[in-house]
């Protein structure tokens, strides 16, 4: 089953702008990541994202109407629906405004190529869980350092897919 053409068409001639861009859940679009988040925030554009269900759509939508094809991963929802919320959150925390600290979207992962270093909370020590020295002492440049430091690690642990590409653009960076 597919989705028809008209009613498509119908609803984006009614909302498309000049600057809409708009785009299609799919498993075979290009795949969703951080710095596409970016890139769609920061055209400041309108965006129009249309939601396959079933087989998908009609491909003279595609055709016709589809500015770009997105994938959020390599796997089948049951609809396009939940690839979009993920396309819209990712997106909309971007916006200037959206989020209370404008950092917040700056210095976290996949922000600068790394995954986040750990983040602590208090108490300083639970169930004999202490946290790391360095960030009680307000050193901050040596926590800026530690942080660095964890963030690299933690990505060649746990994304070795991310640490070779961080490699490849910052040779100086490996770690032991």
């Amino acid at each position: 089953m597919l989705l028809k053409p008209e009613p498509i068409f119908a609803a984006v001639e009614e909302l498309r702008r000049r600057e809409t861009r708009v785009v299609l859940m799919t498993p075979q679009g290009r795949t969703f990541n951080q710095s596409l988040a970016a890139e769609l925030a920061a055209s400041g554009g309108h965006l129009i994202i249309l939601c396959g269900h079933y087989e998908g759509v009609d491909h003279r939508v595609v055709e016709e109407l589809v500015d770009m094809e997105l994938s959020i991963g390599d796997y089948i929802l049951t609809n396009g629906a939940i690839a979009s919320v993920v396309v819209i959150d990712a997106v909309a925390r971007l916006i200037p405004g959206v989020l209370g600290d404008e950092r917040s979207s700056v210095e976290e992962s996949f922000s600068n190529g790394l995954l986040e270093a750990p983040a602590y909370t208090k108490p300083n020590v639970f169930r004999g869980l202490a946290v790391p020295e360095i960030l009680l002492g307000g050193n901050h440049p040596a926590i800026e350092k530690w942080k660095h430091g964890k963030s690299l690690e933690r990505t060649r642990l746990n994304r070795p897919d991310l640490w070779r590409k961080w490699l490849e653009s910052h040779p100086g960076d490996a770690i032991e």
